[in-house]
């Protein structure tokens, strides 16, 4: 058991962490039960350990002790909840400390045993009653979670979709899997069966009182287009090309989308055959094509990161798979976090949420089996010359990116351009993440763990480097924390039309819609009648006040940072939206109040009111949503 003080230098020492947590204490509050339940959980996490009455220090921002006031009451409430409040009786280690003359508790949990699993509150119940450690923070469970503690036979692609009939099996896919099947294996026993006893064997359709329906995997697999637009219609694929580096980069031209569905055999032919297309010539690597003298992005890499995304994707959400083709990079995003813990993405082992689709995938040898597909992907990007693949799994959002650089890391130019930070003695990791915020415009540690294979700690360590540097500016706290190009690094790039107050691209994305419109990880574009924002942390705050007419400036700068009046502040909104559309990120700036403050305390009620309303009503989520009267 490590010690308070331990703890708290390993808090100060990285920006994110999984296994510790610190938390101001008067009471035993629901949030310590749920880090305690998340840390019993979490599989592989081998347990956690609580603060009780330390504190994030306003002024640095290190962690510091404040003490609590009671630790003997505190300490007997923790034990008898901890032992009746949860379907499992949870003994946790508590240990009193002293910390700069304060008190604190040091509480030491453990991860439970697979039989166990999942421990939660029995007044709630499963799914959710229960929590998992997801990065530092605490998540309550979906169905989709149960996947992790529980052996399910009943997959959501197992479902029977009632309102199907066999006139909705497309033949012409049932014809073409048998193709593919047989040119893998051509004494394939399912070879021999009719067509109903075909798609019987791979789950594909039940016998409903005496009437053939199909499964999910079924309509997704072998459904007609037509039987998919009327059973599934957010079930497709939305291929978006973006001009550009950035979402909206071209407010004139934001970009061109095409909408693909059908049998998911044939669709990711269809996929590959359009990004490939789309990709410079030379740039693409013929199937079939290992070694790459460095000059294009390989095949398979692009056909596992599709067959991914349509194969391990949520099927319960109303939400299509989005592929993003930029100028620089290609995202696929695909509603579903990853049932794998991202540090244990392409090790060994598979897990899937939809069996039978999965099935059919490795058995006409369109997917990797044994769970090797992203293994494959990092080590044909490596030996391709190019920046090996990063993968976001975020839970909070049920969303999975994958994301491929079109860049060839360490090349003649990238080596020339690297010189210029001689001075500041960079290893070979860093210079490999300058170059991926040159590209993307940010980075975190997640992604900077990925692309040099550094743990936590030694890649906390590296950003900070860089950030003392002025290579690398720090944004957010905690698990949303992200870094972008600093005054260092700026002086000597191209960015390409990013700025420091671009969302980074990582797991933080804001969530997919159930619509066409892409969503990716950078904030939306000023809009377009507004020049651009200028660099600097002061910046945009006077870019967008200066820009106002005299009146305006003068009701916000009355207002200042401390009126408490709602009604005041929410007439000042009115009127800003008067003069134009404005987004949830600008109105923060203005008013000197944090985004979701604003929203739930103004924008809310005046939208009920209806005295604002959405630049776009169909589509509250969407990345461009403002603000107008």
């Amino acid at each position: 058991m490590r010690s308070a003080n331990e703890l708290i230098k390993h808090l100060n020492s990285v920006d994110e962490c999984t296994d510790v947590e610190a938390k101001r204490c008067t009471k035993v509050d629901k949030s310590i039960l749920e880090t305690i339940c998340s840390f019993s959980n979490e599989p592989g996490l081998g347990g956690g350990s609580i603060l009780l009455g330390v504190v994030r220090s306003k002024e640095n921002g290190d962690y510091e002790s404040n003490g609590i006031s009671n630790p003997d009451q505190i300490q007997s409430d923790l034990a008898s909840r901890c032992a009746t409040e949860f379907n499992v009786a949870i003994r946790p280690r508590i240990k009193t400390e002293v910390i700069g003359g304060n008190t604190v508790l040091n509480v030491s949990v453990s991860e439970l045993s697979k039989s166990q699993k999942p421990l939660y509150f029995k007044s709630v119940g499963l799914p959710k009653g229960a929590f998992r450690r997801i990065g530092p923070t605490d998540h309550q469970c979906t169905d989709d979670d149960m996947f992790v503690f529980y052996e399910h036979n009943d997959t959501f692609d197992k479902s029977v979709v009632y309102q199907s009939t066999m006139r909705d099996i497309d033949l012409e896919a049932v014809e073409n899997y048998r193709r593919i099947r047989e040119r893998v294996n051509s004494s394939a026993e399912e070879l021999t069966y009719t067509d109903e006893d075909l798609l019987h064997s791979l789950g594909c359709v039940e016998n409903v009182e005496g009437e053939i329906k199909l499964t999910v995997a079924g309509v997704l697999l072998f459904g007609s287009k037509m039987a998919q637009r009327r059973l599934f219609p957010m079930m497709r694929v939305d291929y978006i090309r973006i001009p550009g580096n950035e979402w909206v980069s071209n407010p004139d031209k934001r970009f061109t989308t095409i909408d693909m569905r059908g049998p998911l055999l044939s669709l990711v032919q269809r996929l590959l055959d359009s990004v490939v297309d789309d990709l410079p010539k030379g740039f693409y690597l013929p199937e079939g094509e290992i070694q790459a003298d460095r000059k294009g992005l390989p095949g398979r890499v692009l056909r596992e990161a599709i067959v991914n995304a349509i194969m391990h994707r949520s099927y319960k959400e109303n939400q299509p798979i989005q592929i993003l083709r930029y100028s620089n990079r290609i995202e696929i995003k695909n509603p579903g976090f990853s049932l794998k813990p991202e540090e244990h993405l392409g090790t060994p082992g598979s897990k899937t949420r939809n069996p039978l689709i999965a099935a059919v995938f490795h058995e006409t040898n369109v997917a990797e089996t044994k769970g090797s597909g992203i293994r494959v992907m990092r080590k044909l990007m490596e030996q391709s010359g190019l920046g090996p693949p990063t993968f976001e799994s975020d839970h909070g959002q049920n969303l999975f990116t994958a994301r491929l650089l079109l860049h060839h890391f360490l090349g003649e130019e990238d080596i020339k351009w690297l010189a210029s930070f001689e001075k500041y003695k960079l290893n070979e990791s860093q210079k490999i993440s300058l170059i991926f915020v040159r590209e993307v415009g940010a980075i975190d540690n997640s992604v900077y763990r990925q692309i040099n294979r550094l743990d936590t700690l030694k890649a906390s360590s590296e950003l900070r480097l860089l950030k003392k540097c002025e290579l690398l500016i720090k944004k957010g706290k905690g698990r949303s924390t992200y870094y972008v190009p600093g005054n260092e690094l700026t002086r000597n790039m191209d960015l390409k039309g990013l700025n420091q107050d671009s969302a980074p691209v990582t797991s933080h994305s804001a969530p997919v819609t159930s619509h066409s419109a892409p969503v990716t990880s950078h904030s939306a574009p000023v809009p377009s009648h507004s020049a651009p924002v200028p660099t600097g942390d002061s910046a945009p705050v006077d870019y967008l006040i200066n820009q106002l007419p005299q009146e305006l400036k003068d009701q916000i700068r009355e207002l200042g940072s401390k009126c408490n009046d709602p009604e005041k502040i929410k007439k000042v909104i009115v009127n800003l939206c008067h003069y134009r559309e404005f987004r949830l990120k600008e109105l923060a700036i203005i008013l000197a109040r944090q985004p979701k403050y604003i929203l739930r305390t103004y924008l809310k009620p005046l939208l009920e009111s209806k005295k604002i309303k959405y630049t776009q009503p169909d589509m509250p989520n969407h990345p461009n949503q403002a603000y107008t009267v």
